[in-house]
């Protein structure tokens, strides 16, 4: 939203502010009074829109309660947080409290998310509903923009927007399926804000990747590198899927799972890897208060092939990748994402994959 309309900032899991000038969060949504604080700040600063990320534990703790909203939008529902609400349904409800809020005006959701149905019959009547399809679904009485199929090359994805009576062509340097998920959500609620689509699709053809989010590095005579935040089962499955549709190579993915969090997700996201992949690195990420070795036991309880390797240090597990992938290879590094620390037994070490990436990227240049 913030590269399609000058005055949006942004609230989230990156930070709040300008776009290319965020200041850290230290959560997704921040407490009531500072998201208060926040909206008054970007309002002195002449924005006039603001693109606010609403996590299920705000929802639940009131964060937004002070907060009038204008749309709102459902991306995925997807297993996250259980370590809090216990279960799918408790989560999915927490989400759905947003659809709740008085004076929204229109509300987006993916009608290629299995529990779109349950959201839509949420949506009070007041409210416009729009849908968005990268399979072309429709469903009637909703505005939709779809899309139904996509080209996918070294430079990124293709495809035509519909909305209406009209089509787009629209091509974007960005990776990954879901991206154009992304994008159709962004069109939607600019059209609904009253939007002119061709006037968009100009726009997106000088779209940037957000920070960590099948952020490519690398290409060329060296591998390409997506450095992605996929840290559930849903999104290591969908970004892996993704990259495989741009890998002349072979697909590699590093990744591990977060400490003191939902248990129940590490053997999945080991058998999806194993599934996906050609070569698996298990490391760790943010192991807080757990050891490493019950961490990666968990992950590998249900693996079977011998493609995959344990390289407990990050740091190393992200270099060995790097180093021995061919350059028609793809690498997935996951689960970090834009982070730029390592949370070890309640202490937060510097660490950047994207910084260990370069590095390594850089050593691989000097041996050309």
């Amino acid at each position: 939203m913030s590269q399609l309309l000058d005055d949006c900032a942004i609230i989230g899991t990156l930070g709040w502010g300008e776009r290319g000038a965020l200041h850290q969060t230290l959560n997704t949504t921040p407490d009531a009074v500072s998201v208060q604080r926040m909206l008054f700040e970007l309002l002195g600063n002449g924005k006039r829109a603001v693109a606010m990320e609403v996590s299920s534990h705000a929802l639940e703790q009131g964060r937004v309660n002070g907060v009038h909203f204008k749309g709102v939008v459902f991306t995925n529902v997807s297993r996250d947080h259980l370590d809090y609400h216990g279960t799918m349904d408790a989560y999915l409800q927490a989400k759905l409290t947003l659809l709740g809020k008085l004076g929204i005006r229109f509300a987006v959701v993916n009608l290629d998310d299995p529990y779109s149905d349950r959201v839509i019959a949420r949506i009070p009547k007041s409210v416009v509903a729009w849908g968005i399809s990268t399979v072309g679904k429709t469903v009637a009485g909703m505005e939709c923009v779809w899309v139904k199929e996509m080209s996918h090359d070294a430079e990124g994805i293709g495809f035509t927007v519909n909305w209406r009576t009209h089509s787009q062509a629209i091509s974007v340097p960005l990776y990954g399926d879901f991206n154009v998920e992304n994008i159709l959500t962004t069109l939607a609620v600019s059209l609904a804000m009253g939007g002119d689509l061709m006037e968009l699709a100009n726009k997106l053809h000088f779209i940037k990747p957000v920070s960590g989010r099948m952020e490519p590095l690398g290409g060329g005579l060296l591998p390409m590198v997506f450095v992605d935040y996929a840290h559930t089962p849903d999104a290591l499955d969908k970004v892996l899927v993704s990259v495989r549709k741009h890998c002349l190579g072979d697909l590699w993915v590093v990744f591990g799972c977060g400490g003191n969090r939902d248990t129940g997700k590490r053997s999945q996201m080991g058998k999806i890897a194993e599934q996906w992949a050609d070569y698996v690195i298990v490391t760790d990420d943010n192991p807080r208060f757990e050891t490493s070795e019950a961490i990666i036991e968990d992950i590998l309880r249900e693996c079977q092939s011998n493609k995959i390797q344990v390289i407990q240090n990050r740091k190393n597990a992200i270099q060995q990748a790097v180093i021995n992938a061919t350059a028609t290879d793809c690498i997935v590094i996951a689960g970090k994402g834009h982070e730029t620390y390592q949370d070890i037994k309640g202490i937060k070490m510097p660490f950047s994959d994207r910084q260990v990436v370069m590095d390594a990227l850089n050593m691989r240049i000097v041996n050309l």
